[in-house]
């Protein structure tokens, strides 16, 4: 890039999920900090909540008593919340502030009323976690401001980056109390987006047609949709991850934002050489005990082990055209080959089942099924839970008959589920293939994780990644390591038919041709570093520091 970038000096990065093991966004910034850390050392701070107590320590965050005490003792003081500084216990170790915002619940409705005569938010009609939300917002921006205050100058060339509407009130606040700093707003998915995507209402054929504000009262997200777009709108730079996103953003924030920051991927944690082979042996050999335990069955090692996870959305992560190409594959008088598939997405758990532990525990072989042979851990809403309705409609029962059986794990896979005890990672390495047929999905991490783990994966056009991966592939299919499956509003069937197609093909495929398709995957995986795309972070910040200063000026 020929022109100059302005760089700031000192970097403020605020999140709900910092040191806060959420979801995608916490897979964003903390492989992401590694590189920002190589950049500014320690002019880079991440803010995130306090949310434990002194029982409870949090694994993911160190906490020291020196660092900043003379700037932690006057603010606590001035502002009457206590705050945590330390590490961030990830790859780079960040410098992070934790922050206790729960005192200003009881201030939130001034708040509110500043937010809505200066930048006209409407808090109205809040509820759920809206109020938590906006109060760590509000505790962010004033982190910020004592910090600046107390250690930098007017002129000392600040940004500060906000992550979904969660930390859009920081970015006003700010530019109200702090005009000087340069502020950046990134959405990872538009609230009205992802609302009419999960209310089962066609998002794309018919996105020309939504307004936002008319749809926000329709689906009773107004006021998460205010600060949304209203930061976007106030903000000097505004970031989505994707293009499929932006075009939400044009259409329901009616603002186009200035830049695609597409995610990144730190491969650090990817095993190599003897290593990688002992885990995937290790996790194969787990996951099939797991399942004739669970069937009472004799699955061996050439089972073709088949995976999906990712958060609890059935329709928006396509869950349901996972389940049903299963189906069909199940019924296809083609099929060879025994499949293993396996639906690790964390439900309303109640415990591990104890029929199974005892059954894994005693490492003997079993020939009757257990009580629903579909489940790995008990759930409390059984009888409602959408997986196992769908697998019931269709009679999914996992007969000794059916050449494919499908698991539901219900849980998070953090070592201590009581029946894996694997992290997901180390699951995730055992699987033969992947399939990711979302409907919403802004970005995707999902399908870059599994193909950075040698797992080819299949994903549709509507995920980020999906756009990404034909884009620098030239549409790839699986023997490239990723399909990617055209889906929209109406076609439906094609999606589930498509996909009991390419599993159907890649049961066929011989083991040496494997290897190769799982070494393209992998070296797919490898254009998505951080190293290449922090570059187009560099670009937003170039382009907040300079409408900052632009609007500074006024």
């Amino acid at each position: 890039m020929d022109k100059k970038l302005e760089k700031p000096n000192y970097l403020f990065e605020a999140s709900w999920e910092v040191c806060n093991k959420v979801g995608g966004i916490y897979t964003v910034l903390s492989t992401r900090a590694k590189t920002l850390v190589k950049e500014y050392k320690d002019q880079i701070v991440f803010i995130g909540p306090d949310l434990v107590d002194d029982v409870n320590q949090n694994l993911l965050f160190s906490e020291s008593l020196t660092d900043f005490s003379e700037w932690k003792k006057q603010f606590e003081s001035e502002e009457n919340l206590s705050i945590r500084i330390g590490r961030w216990n990830v790859p780079g170790n960040p410098l992070a502030v934790l922050v206790d915002f729960k005192p200003l619940l009881a201030k939130k409705n001034d708040y509110y009323a500043f937010m809505w005569e200066h930048f006209q938010v409407n808090s109205l009609h809040a509820y759920g976690d809206y109020d938590e939300a906006s109060m760590f917002a509000i505790a962010a921006g004033k982190v910020v401001e004592s910090f600046h205050n107390f250690y930098l100058e007017e002129d000392s060339r600040v940004l500060f980056h906000a992550h979904e509407w969660m930390t859009g009130m920081a970015v006003l606040y700010l530019q109200y109390y702090v005009p000087s700093i340069a502020s950046l707003f990134t959405t990872h998915a538009t609230t009205i987006g992802r609302s009419i995507a999960g209310n089962n209402k066609p998002l794309y054929d018919y996105m020309a047609g939504y307004n936002g504000d008319q749809m926000a009262t329709e689906l009773n997200v107004e006021a998460k949709h205010s600060i949304e777009k209203q930061t976007a709108h106030y903000v000097d730079c505004f970031t989505t991850v994707s293009e499929i996103t932006n075009n939400e953003c044009s259409q329901l924030l009616e603002r186009p934002v200035d830049l695609v920051l597409e995610n990144g991927f730190e491969d650090n944690f990817v095993p190599v050489g003897p290593d990688f082979n002992s885990k995937r042996r290790e996790a194969r050999s787990l996951m099939l005990s797991v399942a004739n335990s669970l069937l009472g069955s004799d699955l061996t090692d050439d089972t073709l082990i088949v995976g999906t996870s990712g958060r609890y959305e059935f329709r928006n992560k396509g869950i349901d055209v996972f389940i049903e190409a299963l189906d069909r594959l199940n019924h296809n008088e083609k099929l060879q080959k025994n499949v293993l598939a396996f639906i690790a997405v964390p439900a309303w758990v109640a415990e591990p089942r104890e029929d199974l532990k005892t059954r894994i525990e005693s490492g003997a072989i079993y020939d009757t099924p257990l009580d629903r042979p579909m489940l790995t851990h008990w759930l409390h809403n059984m009888n409602k839970d959408r997986t196992l309705q769908m697998m019931n409609h269709l009679n999914m029962h996992n007969d000794k008959k059916d050449k494919v059986k499908v698991i539901f794990v219900p849980c998070y896979l953090d070592g201590q589920d009581g029946i894996f005890n694997k992290e997901y990672y180390d699951f995730l390495i055992g699987q033969d293939i992947s399939v990711y047929p979302s409907y919403y999905e802004p970005w995707g991490y999902t399908p870059l994780e599994s193909i950075a783990f040698r797992v080819p994966t299949i994903t549709t056009n509507l995920a980020g990644f999906g756009c990404w991966a034909n884009e620098v592939r030239n549409n790839p299919t699986i023997t490239d390591g990723v399909e990617v499956v055209n889906r929209t509003d109406e076609n439906y069937n094609e999606v589930v038919n498509k996909i009991a197609d390419v599993l159907l093909e890649f049961s066929f495929i011989k083991k040496t041709t494997l290897y190769n398709i799982r070494r393209k995957a992998s070296t797919i995986s490898k254009q998505a570093l951080w190293d290449l795309f922090i570059e187009n972070y560099y670009e937003a910040y170039d382009i907040a520091m300079k409408n900052a200063a632009s609007r500074y000026r006024k």
